[in-house]
């Protein structure tokens, strides 16, 4: 299997804008059918419980070393997503060999040596090319620059990671957790209705649901943060609870 389908399938139901605009219309943070949600999803920010996501795929790059997803910290960088929107000015040759899931041999991205240096610890998935595959389906929709769109992204990471959502996170990482109590770190940290606009990723494992990560809906790609998610639209997670893994080191 490519690693382009090893990360399709490892979060399978993430945001229809990650595969094909007209898809859109399954994109977390938009309104389900007659939902009659507040505000509109524009983009999409996904992180990733590394440890989660590597029970999922063990032979990836990124989950060959041990406890590499602890390094980060707490959650890690999938993607910023726009709705409906990808490979912005990105020739057909370039989009097929993007597509062929081999990313390590794509373009190196041109970034600033502070930016590389974050985004190394921040997406472990740069050891398999997923900045490459994320910067040329997605980031070219965003910004002018790989560095640009790096850059906000990770921004937006640490926010996370730097709230009580990272805490919560980090207090119960060994536990099962729910999506309630995934939402309620949400509204503590970005306001009541926050949690509303998130969805948790699960796979199941050996029988157990285990998370691998969560969506959350933005009103656009910049401003703060607590603005962006009260401006989506209010959504519904398909995970209602999960096991929050420990790295493997730990």
């Amino acid at each position: 299997m490519s690693r382009l389908a090893c990360h399709l399938v490892a979060f399978a139901f993430l945001v229809g804008a990650s595969l094909s605009p007209a898809l859109a219309v399954t994109l977390p943070g938009q309104p389900e059918s007659g939902g009659g949600g507040e505000g509109m999803t524009r983009h999409v920010l996904a992180l990733t419980w590394q440890p989660g996501f590597c029970l999922t795929r063990p032979a990836l790059a990124e989950c060959a070393a041990e406890g590499r997803g602890a390094a980060a910290g707490g959650l890690t960088l999938h993607g910023l997503w726009q709705v409906g929107k990808s490979y912005c000015g990105i020739d057909a040759e370039l989009k097929r060999r993007d597509r062929s899931g081999r990313w390590s041999d794509l373009p190196e991205l041109v970034l600033a040596e502070g930016t590389a240096k974050r985004l190394s610890v921040a997406m472990p998935g740069t050891a398999s090319g997923l900045d490459r595959h994320q910067w040329l389906m997605n980031g070219t929709c965003h910004a002018a620059t790989a560095d640009d769109y790096y850059g906000r992204s990770l921004d937006l990471l640490d926010a996370v990671n730097g709230s009580a959502v990272g805490a919560f996170f980090a207090a119960h990482a060994g536990e099962t957790v729910t999506m309630a109590d995934v939402a309620a770190a949400f509204d503590s940290a970005f306001g009541k209705g926050a949690g509303e606009r998130i969805r948790l990723r699960c796979r199941p494992v050996d029988g157990q649901a285990v998370v691998t990560g969560l969506t959350i809906g933005l009103a656009a790609a910049e401003g703060d943060l607590r603005t962006l998610i009260q401006g989506a639209s209010v959504t519904k997670s398909e995970c209602d609870a999960g096991l929050l893994a420990l790295a493997a080191s730990e």
